[in-house]
């Protein structure tokens, strides 16, 4: 047996009503969204932006740090050679023979040459920790940059939320009781429609015999269906819930009819026959 409060228990008329009661609640949840603007958006964007900041600054500081750690080693590789030169520069004054004379002349010219290819790595190591330095420094500067804007993004959002959380949660907790009145299939297709919906709109009523979602009109007889609440019947152009304004608590001010315009009477002239001319 089927519980009291079943929502398939639910008339057409009732269902309708709840839904169009959800959707009214879900748009002023909406329209409290609307008022942070794309501040959201913003805030995580400058999240987004800091957090890849920081990614470079390490990245940079890195190669800084190898660079300067290559410089070290080169300074030491300098160190070793001098040292090398300076021993071979004294053998070379005790040796005895031309082939002795030779091998130490090649060792003092490859010490010599690993001399000056050090200091060439180290010149260019060096400017790469300078470049690197620069880059490092208006990286930073980015960054402090970018964390101001966040914190003062963020006290702006925070001052809108707080304005309007309270209303919000109420109007969370209104939609949710409603929706356990709305029975799990038609609530799938009303979600499914407002999120396709440009405007959120999942359920609209009659507008001056349009649809008041994409304002196609409505024919009399599908109109008459939708008063008489007998089923759930959707637009049959943008697929959103219809309702009729009556139902939904709208009052809608019905068109004017036009004046129907005066006919513009013109004067018959009639011929006289040649035969009633001569009676």
């Amino acid at each position: 047996m089927a519980k009291k409060n079943d929502p398939k228990d639910l008339t057409v008329e009732e269902k309708l009503k709840n839904l169009y009661q959800l959707q009214t609640t879900l748009s002023a949840i909406d329209g409290k969204r609307a008022l942070r603007g794309e501040l959201p958006l913003e805030v995580q964007d400058l999240e987004d932006e800091i957090e890849g900041l920081n990614t470079r600054i390490e990245k940079i500081e890195l190669e800084v740090s190898e660079f300067q750690n290559a410089i070290v080693s080169r300074k030491g590789e300098i160190a070793n050679a001098q040292a090398s030169l300076e021993k071979y520069k004294q053998q070379l004054n005790e040796v005895k023979n031309n082939r002795e004379y030779d091998m130490l002349s090649k060792e003092i010219e490859f010490q010599t040459l690993e001399i000056e290819l050090c200091n060439k790595k180290i010149k260019e190591a060096t400017i790469r920790v300078q470049d690197r330095s620069e880059e490092l420094e208006k990286t930073k500067a980015l960054l402090s940059e970018r964390e101001a804007d966040l914190v003062d993004k963020k006290k702006e959002l925070n001052e809108i939320m707080q304005e309007t959380r309270e209303e919000e949660d109420e109007l969370r907790d209104k939609a949710k009781d409603l929706e356990a009145k709305i029975e799990p299939r038609l609530l799938t297709s009303f979600k499914r429609i407002r999120k396709n919906a440009r405007n959120g709109l999942g359920i609209v009523y009659v507008q001056r015999d349009a649809c008041g979602g994409c304002f196609n009109k409505i024919p009399p007889q599908r109109q008459l269906d939708i008063k008489m609440h007998k089923k759930i019947i959707v637009c049959e152009y943008c697929g959103r819930i219809m309702i009729d304004p009556e139902l939904a608590g709208v009052k809608t001010s019905k068109p004017t009819d036009e004046k129907p315009k005066r006919k513009r009477t013109t004067r018959k002239t009639t011929t006289k026959k040649s035969g009633e001319d001569e009676a």
